[in-house]
């Protein structure tokens, strides 16, 4: 498949727009990181009109994808870690052009994680874990089982990927692979979770207890960069925090987290007065 699609990555390579060309093909039969195509031409491009544009082409027998990413656009997906098959794309795919070293820069840079792009990965991933441990001891204190176990399934990999952005590395798409290696008692008790023959109730029992302990012990790591957004002035709305560049990369986690961070002590509740006189401003700082 490479042969044929020279001409199009060697044409792209020629737009002084182009900062890198690389091809990932795939591992097996039905690969879910290339889409099931049998390979996939990434583009990075320093054009952010569009951020994302893509084709699909075939010879008659293989078929192949050509995604043109903005280097913006791709650098919010590897902040926000929401794009999992982009990063194993970028790291394991073969570089065919690289214009004055822009791939192999980006890589070390992701890789080595200024400190605080590393604050806001594990600051995303903790919203996220503490959304979906809330909702899925909801979910169980109902009665609803299964769909407490979908939402604690979704606590763990958020966890997980935590502790591996903790370590210092990045978070891939066999992530449990290398947590087994990084943090075996969170190995542990995702395997008990999906293995164990004891009854459902009793495995969520157990893992509601062990979570409580894990989130504990990584709220103020998980929180500090939101503490920094705080911290850049006395006091918020929630409507300035949404709009806050780095504070809206929580999207629809950050009022969660934050109530979460207010009964933890960590956030304070700042009362104003309004229009009315029966009603308050409800804004927030940081303690």
């Amino acid at each position: 498949m490479e042969q044929v699609l020279r001409p199009i990555y060697q044409e792209r390579a020629s737009f002084p727009e182009t900062l890198g060309v690389i091809i990932v093909e795939k591992r097996g039969k039905g690969d879910p990181t290339t889409d099931t195509f049998d390979a996939i031409l990434l583009i990075i491009t320093a054009d952010e009109d569009p951020p994302i544009f893509t084709k699909h082409y075939t010879d008659g027998n293989e078929k192949a994808a050509m995604h043109i990413i903005s280097e913006k656009q791709l650098r919010k997906w590897l902040l926000q870690g929401s794009k999992r098959k982009v990063v194993d794309w970028l790291f394991y795919g073969k570089v065919y052009f690289d214009r004055n070293e822009f791939v192999e820069r980006l890589k070390t840079e992701f890789q080595e994680y200024p400190f605080h792009g590393r604050n806001i990965k594990m600051g995303l991933e903790f919203s996220q874990l503490v959304r979906d441990y809330m909702e899925g001891k909801t979910f169980f204190e109902q009665g609803n089982g299964m769909d407490a176990y979908h939402h604690v399934v979704k606590s763990l990999h958020h966890l997980a990927r935590l502790a591996v952005i903790e370590n210092g590395l990045v978070p891939e798409v066999t992530v449990w692979s290398q947590v087994k290696k990084i943090d075996p008692a969170i190995y542990k008790l995702y395997k008990e979770l999906i293995m164990s023959e004891e009854p459902l109730e009793k495995r969520l029992e157990l893992l509601f207890l062990a979570s409580e302990f894990f989130i504990h012990n990584r709220t103020i790591d998980g929180a500090r960069h939101l503490m920094d957004v705080l911290a850049e002035k006395e006091q918020w709305t929630i409507q300035e925090l949404h709009e806050h560049e780095e504070a809206r990369l929580y999207s629809i986690d950050l009022e969660v987290f934050i109530e979460f961070l207010i009964e933890k002590g960590i956030i304070k509740v700042v009362q104003s007065d309004s229009k009315n006189e029966f009603i308050f401003h409800r804004d927030y700082r940081v303690e």
